[in-house]
């Protein structure tokens, strides 16, 4: 009978089925290590689960804005800014509008919410305004030295009626009954130091509290009063004082509100929130000027995959060194199996179906720990008053996206250590449990051919983002950051794969180390396969690290160079000048006196150090509405309307492509006082004064040729863009021209042109203003000049008690409910401290990838260190040799981990143009080079046990 050799049916799913019965038993008899595998897995697919969905969640739907802002009502009305009829809104966020014209209707009129409302409803009304409350003293109710006035948000609101169920609760307490009885938030209990049944006193009376109400648009830590409709503080003379908010007018009954009202009431300046309109928005209006700006930028994207892909890479590696760990284990057992017939591949899927096994249930358990911790985050801020995220949305594709990466990283690192058993001799397996195979050529042949794609890569995608024209690069830039994320990640797989050929080149010649370090390089040579993986994962962390690093550093220092300065750092400017816009026929306001708001300032702060009154032209007797028509001159009797602003010479200008981008973030042309264009701020644009009001401006001393150009009738401008050989050009123009389009002030058509001889003395940080002009030249050149505002000078940043108190004595000389008290507290000062914080966590990190394969590797090598301990090794040393291979697997990782991290994200950051250019934290980064390695092996040589068990003799050797 002849010998039947074909395969067995279905043979392969019955392998498959041994393997995995086999991988599970191993599973449990060794559960410590198989924890450990799961946990390096299940973290991070937890983090990623998690992070999307905070993401996501903070995002707010439709159904909840309706159920936020409307409750159980139909729709809400309320006033729409627009110059014409055809502004329209965005159908669920309301305050979102759009128009193709921008040209000012001067026959439109905005028509009264109130009177647009459709007959059938049963109106219910939300007032917001401010008062004042008296916070000092024991309660806010003191009275008594300390106290001053705060302005707080007030809402005149029937909050507890049944319509308004979802918008506003009840939290403690009971509804206010009486005209002396209001409802808080929690925010005003804390802010103002009082308790449920105590009084508050405002500046229109004093009122119990008796309840505190939460309010689903505001988190709970706003201090906000609620009163009802029509009770005292509505009609009192404060509240009327006080800056009033729009009334909305929100509509109960059982019709809705449809589109096309909406688009009606468009035309007569109403803007409306429907609750069927925003549950099943129109498809013409989808995507609107809601969603315009919500599409997170590609790059943002990718960046998010690189941190994803390199800390799955992290972990994947990690796993890998336990799978190796526990491969060597295994060997006898499994060469039992393949001496019994099984062919290799079924030796192979026995590791293989391990990580299977442990990643399905590390990746499952992560996506359930990261989406319930997510969950449980967004329960507890809205359990505990936080709008910040309005409710739990789980993101699948990202969720899904995270568990495939952790299963394809779990079972990756398997195979590498199944593929090395399999190809172990049976017989040699047999003999000794300690027979591995080499692995000959072919990694390092892999690793420089991935080295050479990912040099191609980051240089394609360089390439690509920084040459041709900026817009066709603009449009590539989802291509760029994919080129160079790819070339990142292959990157890293590449100096893995040349992790071997490393450490033989760096261990050939160690005779003149110490003998502990000596030892241990030629441990790590000889167990090749002990050595790569700790590397490896090392390396992976100290990538993630150090590319965060780099990102972080250069976001920070973004962030300072954007920062709008308002003044110098810790001073104040406050207005001297009333509003320009008047009503018709009304008596100008009094002159604001600034001897009266200098001694309120310094009478409230200790920590003034000067005060200086600065001059500019005045706006305070332009009647704006005169300017209706358009046909009053720039200057007439009493009617002066111009202001002024300096030209930008020919050459001067910031290169910008034909669709705005400017080409060089960096350019001098494109920096500095009054850029980016249509800056502005408290200070006056033309500042009218000599040498005090400069020294004020700068902060320091003026330089000499400055001085000199002010004694001599000349202008000191503070940017060098607006001056040209000596020379700068003064141009005016109608602050009551409409402007054609969304541009600023720059597009308006000068009335003037005058050309000055100038000098420039630009500030440290850019302070928005134009330049410093001597009172004879604007007198010469008709410039009507007044008090613009009082700049003072603070020796520190006030706190919050110092503020309040500042304010109420501003407002009492504005005679005005509340007065703003802003104070320029300079760039982000906490820059440093976060850069520190997020090297300590990527230390942390990496420091926890060289514990774990210094363990791992410890594991390996129990027996070399009981055969060390058998011819009579101290323990001293067997402690110092675990301490040198911690260090020699930290240096090394850490050392190609920086450069593998640090190269990309520069490029990154540079081709994308993510930020304005990359900074590279040197400091932190060699910190991260010394301390990990040194922390981690002083570890190793505290935690490596001195004495080991006696162990009987293995068999077979």
């Amino acid at each position: 009978m002849a010998l039947d050799v074909a395969p067995v049916p279905h043979g392969r799913w019955h392998s498959f089925r041994l393997a995995l019965r086999m991988a599970r038993r191993d599973i449990s008899r060794h559960r410590g290590r198989s924890l450990l595998i799961i946990l390096l897995i299940l973290l991070p697919v937890a983090g990623m689960t998690g992070a999307a969905a905070l993401a996501q969640s903070t995002q707010e739907t439709p159904a909840e804005r309706v159920q936020y802002q409307l409750g159980n009502t139909q729709a809400r009305f309320r006033s729409m800014p627009a110059s014409n009829a055809e502004t329209v809104q965005d159908p669920v966020v309301e305050t979102a509008t759009m128009t193709r014209n921008f040209t000012v209707d001067r026959d439109f009129r905005p028509r009264n919410p109130r009177a647009a409302i459709p007959a059938g409803y049963e109106v219910l009304t939300e007032t917001q305004l401010t008062l004042t409350v008296r916070a000092g003293g024991s309660h806010a109710g003191a009275s008594g030295g300390g106290t001053s006035d705060v302005p707080v948000m007030a809402k005149a609101v029937d909050a507890l009626n049944p319509a308004f169920t979802g918008k506003y609760t009840l939290l403690e307490g009971r509804q206010a009954a009486a005209d002396n009885e209001i409802l808080v938030s929690p925010g005003a209990l804390e802010r103002f130091g009082i308790r449920l049944g105590e009084r508050l006193t405002t500046a229109d009376g004093t009122f119990a509290v008796v309840g505190t109400l939460r309010d689903a648009t505001y988190s709970d830590g706003n201090p906000i009063l609620f009163l009802r409709p029509g009770q005292a503080a509505m009609d009192g003379p404060a509240a009327q004082r006080g800056p009033l908010g729009e009334t909305m007018y929100y509509l109960v009954g059982p019709e809705p509100v449809t589109w096309d009202q909406i688009r009606d009431l468009n035309r007569s300046g109403i803007a409306v929130l429907s609750r069927s309109v925003a549950l099943d928005p129109p498809q013409a209006a989808a995507g609107g000027a809601a969603g315009a700006g919500s599409a997170m930028p590609a790059s943002g994207y990718v960046t998010g995959v690189l941190f994803g892909a390199l800390a799955l890479l992290e972990v994947g590696l990690l796993a890998g060194a336990a799978f190796a760990v526990g491969a060597k284990r295994q060997v006898r057992e499994l060469a039992l199996l393949a001496a019994s017939g099984a062919e290799a591949p079924t030796v192979r899927a026995v590791v293989t179906a391990a990580g299977l096994w442990l990643g399905t249930i590390a990746v499952v358990a992560g996506a359930v720990l990261g989406a319930g911790g997510a969950a449980a985050v967004v329960a507890a801020a809205r359990h505990l008053g936080s709008v910040r995220f309005p409710g739990f949305h789980l993101d699948i594709l990202p969720t899904a996206a995270a568990m495939a990466m952790g299963l394809l990283a779990c079972f990756l690192a398997a195979v590498v250590p199944a593929r090395q058993v399999a190809r172990q001799a049976v017989l040699g397996a047999l003999k000794s449990g300690r027979a591995p195979a080499g692995s000959g050529p072919w990694p390092a042949r892999v690793g420089a051919l991935l080295l050479g794609a990912a040099v191609i890569c980051l240089a394609a995608g360089r390439t690509l983002g920084l040459t041709g024209d900026l817009d066709a690069v603009a449009a590539r830039t989802p291509l760029v950051a994919a080129l160079l994320t790819g070339g990142a990640v292959m990157t890293v797989v590449a100096l893995v794969l040349l992790t071997g050929t490393f450490v033989k080149i760096l261990t050939a010649r160690t005779a003149w180390l110490p003998l502990p370090l000596r030892m241990a390089a030629r441990d790590s040579a000889r167990n090749r396969s002990r050595t790569v993986p700790a590397v490896a994962a090392v390396l992976a962390a100290a990538t993630l690290a150090s590319a965060a690093m780099v990102l972080s550093a250069s976001q920070m220092e973004e962030a300072k160079r954007t920062h709008m300065w308002a003044a110098q750092e810790n001073q104040v400017s406050l207005p001297l000048e009333t509003a320009p816009v008047q009503s018709p026929g009304a008596a100008p306001a009094p002159d604001i006196d600034p001897a009266g708001v200098a001694a309120a300032l310094q009478r409230e702060l200790s920590t003034v150090q000067w005060t200086q009154v600065l001059k500019g032209p005045v706006l305070s007797k332009c009647d704006m509405q005169a300017s209706a028509d358009g046909s009053l001159p720039a200057s007439n009797a009493g009617v002066d309307c111009r202001q002024y602003k300096l030209a930008v010479p020919a050459g001067h200008e910031c290169p910008a492509t034909p669709q705005g981008r400017v080409l060089d973030g960096q350019d001098w042309r494109c920096n500095g006082s009054m850029f980016p264009a249509g800056t502005s701020g408290q200070l006056p644009q033309l500042v009218v004064g000599g040498v005090d009001e400069l020294r004020a401006l700068l902060g320091r001393e003026p330089s000499p040729a400055a001085v000199d150009a002010l004694n001599s009738g000349g202008m000191v401008v503070s940017n060098p863009v607006f001056e040209k050989d000596g020379k700068t050009t003064l141009q005016s123009y109608d602050v009551r021209q409409s402007v054609p389009g969304p541009g600023s002030v720059a597009a308006r058509k000068p009335l003037s042109n005058t050309e000055l001889p100038a000098v420039v003395d630009a500030p440290d940080v850019p302070v928005p203003f134009y330049g410093v002009l001597p009172p004879e030249t604007a007198s010469r050149l008709g410039i009507r000049v007044g008090n613009s505002v009082l700049l003072a000078q603070l020796s520190a940043y006030p706190q919050a008690a110092e503020q309040d108190r500042a304010s109420a004595a501003l407002a009492q000389v504005y005679r005005i409910q509340a007065m703003g008290f802003y104070v320029e507290p300079g760039a982000d000062r906490t820059g440093s401290e976060f850069l520190w914080l997020i090297v300590g966590t990527s230390a942390l990190i990496t420091l926890s990838a060289a514990g774990i394969t210094t363990g791992l590797a410890l594991a390996d090598a129990r027996a070399d260190h009981m055969t060390l301990a058998g011819v009579g090794a101290p323990p001293r040393l067997r402690k110092a040799l675990a301490g040198a291979q911690s260090l020699m697997t930290a240096s090394l990782g850490t050392s190609l981990g920086v450069a593998a991290g640090v190269v990309p994200a520069v490029l990154l950051i540079g081709a994308t143009r993510m930020f304005a250019e990359p900074v590279v934290p040197w400091m932190p980064l060699l910190a991260l080079l010394v301390a990990v390695p040194l922390t981690g092996s002083a570890l190793a040589w505290v935690f490596a046990r001195a004495h080991l068990p006696v162990s009987r003799r293995s068999s077979g050797t």
